[in-house]
């Protein structure tokens, strides 16, 4: 039964006998993924109530993935019925690291900018498991962006609706028509309003997770939806493809993500049964008209007459082919993973590091090997984060044996932490590479006041000293500064009279140590006073980093008065 469900349905295309037994028996028995069989129960609103007559869904109404969650989740106690299986296990719960990450993201962002929405991140998963099967089962780059395009129909009304070509095929490929596209469909048209860049590199593209993740909570929201009320979950489903069927399927994986789920490697989830966008391979299109020399007799394994061909999920019994009598090419055995990034790896406070850490998989004759997990982990007391603020990522080696985390953005915890590689197999050790954070630092500083500082003795100073600090020529925030009253231009040494600050307690001190730059750049100093002592005096500001600057303060006695 589970290719029945695991094949793509078609717009408008009603569900096999045997698919609406096993939704009548799971509405009856309230499992979890029980859908009322009246599309209008418990509130919920028809596909024509959840978009207007002319309005288009987000996934143009594309097919999407019919396999519904396996009947073994955990379920309250006596709600359990007796059902054929119709999924591959408990596997189907884990769900890819950062299809995972860019789920939570993406709740947590919308929690932020849209509080009223309530949007569960398992709803983005259900949809993410309806539409691509997690972005097939998680193969993406360090960045969340599919390894391959994932696309739906050319939506050109045959079996599916005709949409002609919005976006001069730049996301789809396709100048015609258009074709929905990436880990959650969306359709070209679609992208233009909702698009998001929620991982931070400057584009909204529909093949990264993060960003397609993030649109779809937006448009899932949109029309100020409040999804933790019934009607408006369900509308919000309908609004994305317009089916009672896909509503079904999405809320009975809604559900099954409810019960609980884990995280799994990027590339190692469960892959949709059957064949859908999310599958590699021609996308449909008209055939082309054979040329009247282009017709030659089938080869001699390959069947000719109607009937005796491979047989169709269900179908009945084929000639087998003949055995390739050539043995199959023994798939490498990973035997190290070695360093090929640079030795120290060092950023500054708030900065991201440029360089990164990567390794490369080996077999025992020094070749390398592809698709072996490598999990890159950042260990110490710091909070430093590679990309999307995760601690711990897991990515598949390329065809060069290769794999690269992405770049790690320093916080403000200064010191040494390890970023360790370790593949996920058996007896092969593991690389690390030691990284450190420095203060944030400064390389220019300058007075922002043009006013002389000057004060009578036994007074305070009426302007304050304000300066600003920069790096690189920009501003440097947060960087640490110290401000001493010197003896004189080459020295360090505080004085012992002249001008100074006041302590909490108000008492004279002429050396500050724990000045810091705002977010601006920017640093003013506390009020400075004089005693009785006249002259020029100076003042030396200096930031990490080793920028400098030296003001100079004056205390003169007022005119004598005339007599």
């Amino acid at each position: 039964m589970s290719a029945l469900f695991g094949r793509r349905l078609r717009r408008g295309a009603t569900t096999t006998a045997v698919a609406a037994a096993a939704i009548a028996a799971l509405s009856a028995s309230q499992a979890p993924g029980a859908i009322p069989s009246d599309a209008s129960a418990g509130g919920a609103r028809s596909a024509a109530d959840a978009n207007p007559p002319g309005d288009s869904s987000a996934t143009g109404d594309s097919p999407y993935y019919t396999e519904l969650p396996p009947l073994t989740t955990p379920d309250k106690p006596g709600t359990s019925i007796d059902l054929p299986a119709i999924s591959t296990g408990p596997a189907e719960a884990g769900i890819p690291a950062s299809v995972l990450a860019a789920y939570k993201q993406a709740e947590q962002s919308l929690a932020e900018t849209k509080p009223g929405c309530n949007l569960p991140w398992q709803l983005l998963a259900a949809i993410g498991k309806v539409e691509s099967g997690q972005a097939r089962g998680g193969r993406v780059d360090a960045n969340g962006t599919t390894l391959s395009p994932i696309l739906g129909p050319v939506l050109n009304g045959v079996g599916f609706a005709n949409i002609s070509d919005t976006d001069d095929g730049a996301y789809d490929g396709d100048s015609t028509h258009d074709r929905a596209v990436g880990p959650m469909q969306f359709i070209p048209s679609t992208w233009a309003t909702w698009g998001r860049d929620a991982n931070g590199d400057g584009r909204k593209d529909p093949n990264n997770i993060y960003d397609a993740a993030l649109a779809a909570g937006e448009y899932l929201c949109h029309a100020n939806r409040d999804l933790s009320v019934d009607a408006d979950l369900r509308q919000a489903i309908l609004s994305y493809n317009r089916s009672q069927e896909y509503l079904n399927t999405v809320l009975s994986w809604l559900e099954y993500y409810n019960k609980g789920t884990h995280e799994v490697p990027d590339g190692t989830g469960v892959l949709p049964v059957g064949t859908g966008p999310a599958d590699p391979g021609p996308s449909p299109s008209p055939t082309p008209t054979p040329s009247p020399d282009s017709t030659k007799p089938p080869k001699p394994n390959t069947p000719s007459t109607p009937g005796t061909g491979p047989s169709k999920p269900g179908g009945g019994g084929s000639t087998p082919p003949s055995p390739d009598p050539t043995p199959p090419t023994p798939k490498p055995v990973v035997k190290r993973i070695e360093k090929t990034g640079t030795g120290t790896l060092t950023a500054m406070a708030g900065s991201q590091f440029t360089e990164r850490a990567s390794v490369r998989a080996v077999d025992a004759a020094g070749e390398p090997v592809a698709d072996v997990p490598v999990r890159f982990e950042i260990v110490g007391d710091i909070d430093a984060r590679f990309t999307a603020g995760k601690s711990a990522l897991t990515l598949i080696t390329d065809e060069d044996g290769m794999a690269s985390a992405p770049p790690v953005e320093a916080g403000e915890q200064t010191g040494e932490f390890t970023i360790r590689a370790t593949a996920d197999v058996k007896n092969v050790a593991g690389v690390e590479y030691t990284a450190s954070v420095t203060a944030r630092q400064a390389d220019g500083l300058t007075s922002t006041g043009d006013k002389e500082l000057t004060a009578a003795p036994g007074t305070e100073f009426e302007d304050q000293v304000s300066v600003k600090a920069t790096y690189e020529g920009a501003a440097a925030p947060g960087v640490a500064a110290t401000a001493t009253m010197i003896t004189a231009a080459g020295g360090s040494a505080p004085r012992a009279d002249g001008p100074y600050f006041k302590d909490a307690d108000g008492n004279p001190i002429r050396e500050l140590t724990d000045l810091k730059t705002d977010a601006d750049g920017a640093l003013q100093l506390p009020k400075i006073y004089a005693d009785d002592t006249t002259g020029t005096f100076l003042l030396r500001i200096e930031t990490e980093g080793g920028a400098t600057l030296t003001v100079e303060l004056k205390v003169t006695a007022p005119p004598a008065d005339t007599p």
